[in-house]
């Protein structure tokens, strides 16, 4: 019996998705069913690849059904029972659940793609697609950024690019397992026009903003991100962001933010990222929302509503989030934003100055007055609050994996003291690991509509340079997590909407019209994993271990995990907007 292209419903069938899916185009639509009838011509003919009796999750959020897909090249040619179809190579997937490669909105993947571009703990996790990019960004680089604000490759060196053009062409000269795509930073752009340097921008430094912003647009970016809660993000306001998304409004971009606060200013921060996104007439997603203040936590569902009330006045805005409650942060995001005028070395300077120490201990324990500056220390109500990720002096790494109050304990001082000696001997950076948000703000969160997944993690791997540090476990385990938790354990989610959490959803927010939904003609990204045994491994105290779970990854139609193996396959692509306005 041929193929049938058995499709159960209409995409996006589901009333819920299909009522509030906003950033969901009529052309999201017109592609699939068009891939349908390209797809029924093509099924007499011999597939590269054929996942062969598996239960298909197809991205929409409708109901699975069980059936095959069929690959060839690059893209899926058939779906549903293609028992008669001749391949290259058949995966037996009995037993498995099949779906579209999940994208991963939110990923620090940046640098260390560079370092290796197998990005094994995001491959293992299902992960086909990576939008990278928040305050900062691979692109643009130069101008009057200085040292300590251009990121260094993992295990040295500087990056060889300076533009969104030369990052791609080296992501895909050295080859990478997973698709790409960025947004723009605003920092990105604040400090190559501006520098370390607070203030208004004049109008000739706004007008080289907005030049920079259509210039990155034009190479690929995806959008404006923004990450607002330190410096330099802290110094860039409201209607500068306003101007920067203006200007890639034209080219089909949205407003992707880490909001000025997630504490006690929280609710006028979500009133910030959508009046943004009305005025410059983009759609927005709000990065991992949290409540992150433990004397809020409870007040999700209010802040839900604001953002529900916006959406029916017709602002386009979304939100994603991780299944954690920490975040990651850096130690120096305690320090008050002034003292991070001119880069790393002069906060150093600061934290130094013996007639700048009670202003300092005032502040950060305090908070300041009448300020939106988000302190992490409040917010997370205790220095027990706070893992440490990395330190880069030598002679630390000891404390690696503790928290800080073991820290303050093991050198014997007072607590802004042994801060203040971190800070200083590692350069003015700790990358730290906050417990700030509650797990019943998250789920309530996770199980809105237009809440999608990201990680806000970077692909690592157990093995290698990439193995240094202790780094958040959603590193490894995001994906799988609310697949084996949150999903099969705890019955948060259902299996669709899950899986259209991560796919379609995510697709839509970036206008990739071609990948999120298993559907003929669309190309061929999917993951193959066991429902039943699905789950993360890493821990807060163990970070460093693979997810399990998944067996098949497929990307661009190659096989890049075979039977949990890493193949050292690298067919990802430089993923761009297809939903632009502008030529």
């Amino acid at each position: 019996m041929p193929c049938l292209a058995f499709i159960p419903y209409l995409v996006f069938a589901n009333s819920r998705s299909r009522n509030k899916l906003s950033f969901v185009s009529t052309s999201f639509v017109l592609l699939a069913l068009g891939a349908l009838i390209a797809g029924i011509t093509a099924q007499a003919q011999e597939a590269d690849l054929l996942i062969r009796g598996g239960r298909i999750v197809d991205g929409t959020g409708n109901p699975s059904f069980l059936g095959d897909v069929a690959i060839r090249g690059n893209r899926i040619v058939a779906m549903g029972h293609c028992g008669s179809m001749s391949a290259k190579r058949v995966v037996e997937a009995g037993g498995l659940t099949v779906a579209p490669g999940f994208i991963d909105m939110h990923n620090h993947s940046d640098y260390t793609l560079i370092v290796d571009g197998n990005a094994q703990s995001m491959i293992r996790q299902g992960v086909t697609s990576m939008i990278l990019g928040e305050g900062e960004s691979a692109g643009p680089i130069g101008g009057k950024q200085t040292p300590s604000s251009r990121r260094v490759l993992p295990g040295g060196g500087v990056p060889d690019w300076s533009d969104f053009t030369g990052y791609f062409a080296r992501l895909l000269r050295q080859g990478i397992s997973t698709n790409v795509g960025s947004y723009v930073g605003s920092s990105q752009i604040w400090t190559y026009v501006r520098g370390e340097r607070s203030g208004p921008p004049t109008s000739a430094e706004l007008d080289e903003m907005r030049a920079l912003v259509r210039k990155a647009m034009e190479e690929g970016a995806l959008g404006v991100s923004s990450s607002l809660s330190g410096p330099p993000g802290s110094w860039i306001d409201t209607d500068t962001l306003v101007a920067m998304c203006q200007a890639a409004a034209p080219f089909g971009g949205s407003y992707s933010t880490h909001m000025r606060t997630e504490g006690r200013g929280v609710f006028a921060s979500v009133a910030e990222a959508i009046d943004i996104g009305r005025r410059a007439g983009v759609p927005v997603d709000i990065i991992h929302l949290k409540i992150a203040e433990h004397s809020m936590w409870g007040q999700m569902p209010e802040l839900i509503s604001s953002i529900a009330r916006a959406r029916e006045q017709g602002v386009q805005v979304q939100a994603n989030v991780y299944p954690y409650r920490a975040g990651q942060n850096d130690l120096a995001t305690i320090i008050p934003p002034w003292a991070h005028e001119g880069g790393e070395q002069a906060m150093i300077a600061r934290l130094k100055d013996p007639s700048l120490r009670p202003r300092l201990e005032s502040e950060i324990l305090n908070g300041i007055p009448g300020s939106n500056w988000y302190d992490h220390y409040t917010a997370t109500g205790g220095w027990d609050g706070m893992l440490l990720v990395s330190l880069s002096n030598p002679g630390y790494k000891k404390f690696e994996g503790m928290r800080m109050n073991q820290v303050i304990a093991a050198l014997n001082k007072p607590p802004l003291d042994v801060l203040f000696q971190l800070l200083e001997d590692n350069g003015g950076s700790v990358p730290t690991v906050y417990f700030h948000h509650s797990e019943k703000d998250m789920r309530f969160a996770l199980q809105q509509s237009f809440v999608s997944i990201g990680s806000d993690g970077t692909a690592v791997a157990t093995e290698g340079p990439l193995s240094a540090g202790h780094p958040h476990p959603r590193y490894y385990g995001t994906f799988p997590r609310i697949l084996g938790r949150y999903v099969r354990d705890e019955h948060v989610l259902t299996m669709e909407e899950a899986v259209r959490k991560m796919t379609s959803a995510n697709a839509a927010k970036i206008g990739i019209l071609d990948r999120g939904i298993l559907r003929p003609g669309m190309m061929a990204d999917v993951t193959v994993f066991d429902a039943g045994r699905i789950i993360d491994n890493a821990t807060y105290e163990k970070p460093h271990q693979y997810a399990t779970g998944v067996e098949y990854v497929i990307v661009n139609g190659k096989i890049v995990l075979d039977h949990g193996r890493h193949t050292g396959a690298r067919p990802g692509t430089i993923l761009k907007r297809q939903d632009a306005g502008k030529d």
